[in-house]
């Protein structure tokens, strides 16, 4: 379901409007990074998921039968709590269950448990026990794997490739090299004689898996063009799960997420 416009506990001051955007954001609620549609407010700069600005108050999740998940503005306790599903740390918005102290990142938990574009189709799995093509390790973290169980790629390696990879805030021509690496760090750049800020824009690059995945088929193939075949579809594997975890799994997302992947 979705508004054109909703009020938000965690930002009462304005009302937030819908908007759909191809340039990726840092989500305010949950802290982790999004893109396509959201909820904004522009005065304050202040953005949501979909999945954070319209939360379940509880859920069920298929790989946990037994829970009950409610949604909370911030983590349960002072310890450190990380998701069950991507192995990241929750900062910010989740769906904690109590009884079983399992925590979820709304985008997490909201993870279509299909991806299916007409020619690749992905399923989540809690555990598969086949190396993932990112990390090459088995295990871990929730995975994606294709129906043909080839492509096997970690929702972990999938957040992991996002903040390694993605550049951060220009002001101009300013670039903050110290930390161009860290994917949520901010710099500021304002004018000393009327105190206000620049609009900040984020510019993003999301990495090619073209040479992991090519190294990795051409281990199995003696043929050029079956590597090359095999590196394409898990291209669009790729594309629709970072889709997927970046909470908007849809096809036209998955489209520019691939022109992202490219440059």
């Amino acid at each position: 379901m979705k508004y054109n416009e909703i009020t938000h506990v965690s930002h009462p001051k304005h009302k937030l409007k819908f908007e759909y955007t191809e340039v990726p954001f840092k989500c305010d609620g949950c802290k982790e990074a999004g893109i396509g549609s959201r909820y904004k407010c522009t005065a304050c700069d202040y953005d949501l998921h979909l999945h954070c600005a319209l939360p379940s108050p509880s859920l069920a999740h298929p790989f946990y039968t037994k829970c009950s998940f409610q949604f909370l503005l911030e983590p349960p306790g002072s310890v450190a709590r990380y998701c069950n599903a991507c192995e990241k740390d929750v900062t910010g918005f989740v769906y904690h269950c109590s009884a079983c102290g399992y925590d979820l990142h709304p985008c997490c938990a909201k993870l279509p448990m299909v991806l299916d574009d007409g020619e690749v189709k992905l399923y989540l799995y809690q555990k598969v026990s086949a190396s993932c093509h990112r990390c090459g390790r088995k295990g871990r973290s929730w995975s994606y794997r294709s129906t043909c169980k080839k492509y096997n790629l970690h929702v972990a390696c999938v957040k992991e490739m996002l903040v390694d990879n993605w550049h951060d805030i220009y002001f101009g021509n300013k670039t903050d090299h110290h930390q161009g690496n860290n994917m949520y760090s901010y710099y500021y750049n304002s004018s000393a004689s009327t105190g206000t800020s620049r609009t900040r824009k984020l510019e993003t690059s999301i990495p090619s898996l073209k040479n992991t995945l090519h190294a990795h088929h051409l281990q199995k193939s003696s043929s050029k063009g079956k590597v090359q075949k095999c590196c394409e579809i898990a291209g669009l594997a790729v594309q629709f799960v970072i889709s997927a975890v970046l909470g908007d799994p849809t096809t036209l997302i998955a489209g520019v997420v691939g022109t992202l992947m490219s440059r």
